[in-house]
């Protein structure tokens, strides 16, 4: 079966799921975006993307496409049509389509798109060996807690992370701080066990994952530090590991070809990313 995707108000064959050439989400990269994760085929956390896909409209000045209230109705149907039980839905809103200027049209209409699509799950030697991590220097622009399509140094960093042999890049700021992967949020257990991950401030984006995670470590009785780790502190950690909604909680068990800890999948991850497992099915 053939897949189809959501754009402006039509179901169409994802083949043929086109925007304008005037886009301002293809010209400037004047959009955001959510990827929500598909269990079974309930979306998951679907409120808390929304909030997060209304923050960062209303960080840009874009209007909702079609009433919050609607975009449920449209993902359900966008999955329905594609008879997908398991992987992500993508929901993508620009400023739309007008003549190319770098000031806000005044009466540009927002593209709204949703599709969907399989995801590869973690396999059974990523949880048990873990993953390898590169850290590169963080080239982001300023605001990278909003969701924007502007991801070109995302790309760039997952790329030389891909051709060292690695599955994410780990930035690091100009205060020699971790802040986040190029598309996952970064943990660490530190030496004195306090479980460590950067505060969501303007400096990270605020992963769905990432905060559900802070509140079943917290929840579960480990502590939790919401404060900025060096890269030194990663390099000495006892564990590591990183967060998004299609790996959900990944172990890192070497970061720049050195080892974290004993080179293995820590306890604590382990045990959070069993808890997230559990809340999925919640």
């Amino acid at each position: 079966m053939s897949r189809v995707s959501y754009v402006n108000g039509r179901y169409v064959p994802h083949d043929q799921a086109v925007v304008h050439v005037e886009d301002r989400g293809f010209q400037f990269a004047d959009g955001v975006y959510e990827v929500l994760p598909l269990v079974a085929g309930r979306i998951c956390h679907l409120d808390q993307h929304l909030d997060r896909l209304g923050r960062s409209l209303g960080a840009l000045a874009i209007a909702w496409p079609v009433p919050r209230r609607v975009l449920p109705i449209l993902l359900a149907e966008v999955v329905r049509r594609n008879r997908l039980a398991d992987g992500l839905a993508y929901i993508q809103v620009t400023r739309g389509p007008a003549a190319r200027n770098h000031q806000f049209p005044v009466a540009a209409v927002p593209s709204l798109v949703i599709s969907v699509w399989p995801t590869k799950a973690v396999t059974a030697h990523q949880l048990e060996n873990g993953v390898a991590v590169v850290t590169r220097p963080d080239q982001r622009w300023k605001r990278p807690d909003i969701k924007s399509v502007g991801l070109l140094p995302n790309a760039l960093a997952r790329q030389s992370a891909k051709e060292a042999g690695a599955v994410e890049a780990w930035m690091v700021d100009d205060r020699g701080v971790i802040t986040e992967g190029a598309a996952t949020n970064a943990f660490i257990v530190a030496r004195d066990g306090a479980l460590l991950t950067h505060p969501a401030d303007q400096r990270i984006l605020a992963g769905i994952t990432r905060g559900n995670v802070i509140v079943l470590a917290r929840a579960d009785g480990i502590e939790v530090g919401e404060r900025p780790f060096t890269l030194e502190e990663l390099k000495n950690a006892r564990e590591a590991f990183m967060t998004g909604s299609t790996m959900t909680v990944l172990p890192v068990t070497r970061i720049d070809g050195q080892p974290v800890g004993d080179g293995k999948p820590g306890p604590i991850t382990l045990r959070l990313r069993a808890l997230y497992a559990k809340l999925r099915q919640s």
